[in-house]
């Protein structure tokens, strides 16, 4: 009688326990259930904001939930970062890196907070692109003829970034050390100031990511002087790159892409990246970066994710070479 009472107790218990999971089943929502954020590091205004609204918009559309962009900006994309990184490895919070929040600061600051191959599951490469040098109207009108005022003047002219450790003030870094000149960095809270206060002629030169001054470019108000990239690119082909302009050897390409804390399930990974990859090859998302001197990317998050690393190791070595250290 003991033993059937007891059988009787298990059996009543495990009813119970496979009611609750069946319960807890039919209550459960697929990816995405809420809305996803999308955390950009720099204030509203610039390139990476202008990506992450034109990728938010269209993978809103896609998934079926709202995606909010939260400008985090701050020390050249940390604090941004840091959040993301801490953030629920749950799928709803997605992160837009680049070159400098991804690869400069955990190569050249001394305490970053995080380390994006440790802290970040990746996603997808977005957009690659040149990065453009613009100079206020009363600066030397070309490379060589910057160039040559630099050598005259060590340090008179100044140039603009989005903040100390960007990824313009580290184009800017690599400038000077390859052309061998001195410039004074004059760093600001996020590119949209930076251009502000060039085009006002407070600064004289800057290293921008391509879509925020062409239209001052085209309106005057600022001067192209070179494209960062190997080759002329078709958004300004007429702008030569820096190495034709007279700086052998000098070339970088911008690039930004979607991360995802670490540990976030790999399901909810491989979602984002088919909806990702769908945006990116449709043909009015191709032609929308095209306008803004994007090249639409892609690719595998493990392609992503070496990416990512070569470029922190890379950006490594060239630190120590050029003794670049930001504190």
């Amino acid at each position: 009688m003991d033993t059937r009472r007891a059988r009787n107790r298990h059996t009543r218990r495990v009813a119970l326990a496979l009611g609750c999971v069946l319960v807890s089943l039919a209550h459960a929502q697929p990816y995405p259930a809420k809305p996803l954020r999308l955390i950009v590091p720099f204030p509203p205004g610039g390139g990476n904001d202008i990506l992450a609204r034109a990728v938010g918009q269209r993978l809103a559309a896609s998934i079926g939930q709202q995606v909010i962009v939260d400008n985090r900006g701050g020390a050249g994309g940390i604090v941004g970062g840091q959040i993301a990184a801490t953030s629920d490895p749950n799928g709803y919070t997605l992160f837009l890196g680049s070159l400098g929040s991804l690869a400069h600061n955990p190569a050249l600051r001394v305490n970053n907070p995080y380390d994006p191959p440790r802290d970040f599951a990746a996603v997808s490469l977005l957009a690659t692109s040149a990065f453009i040098l613009v100079a206020h109207p009363s600066a030397p009108a070309t490379v060589k003829e910057l160039l040559a005022v630099a050598r005259a003047k060590p340090g008179a002219l100044n140039y603009a970034s989005a903040g100390a450790g960007s990824s313009q003030h580290l184009t800017g870094e690599l400038f000077k050390y390859t052309a061998g000149v001195n410039f004074t960095h004059v760093a600001y809270k996020g590119s949209a100031p930076a251009i502000t206060e060039l085009i006002a002629g407070q600064v004289q030169i800057m290293f921008s990511t391509m879509p925020p001054p062409l239209p001052h470019v085209k309106s005057g108000k600022l001067r192209a002087l070179g494209v960062t990239s190997p080759q002329r690119t078709r958004i300004v082909p007429d702008i030569p790159t820096i190495i034709e302009a007279g700086v052998p050897g000098f070339q970088i390409e911008n690039w930004q892409g979607i991360v995802v804390p670490a540990k976030t399930p790999a399901p909810i990974v491989e979602t984002l990246h088919r909806e990702i990859a769908k945006l990116l090859a449709h043909p009015s998302m191709v032609t929308l970066l095209g306008a803004q001197g994007l090249d639409a990317a892609g690719g595998s998050p493990a392609a992503f994710d070496k990416l990512i690393r070569t470029e922190i190791d890379k950006w490594r070595k060239l630190a120590q070479a050029a003794n670049i250290r930001i504190e």
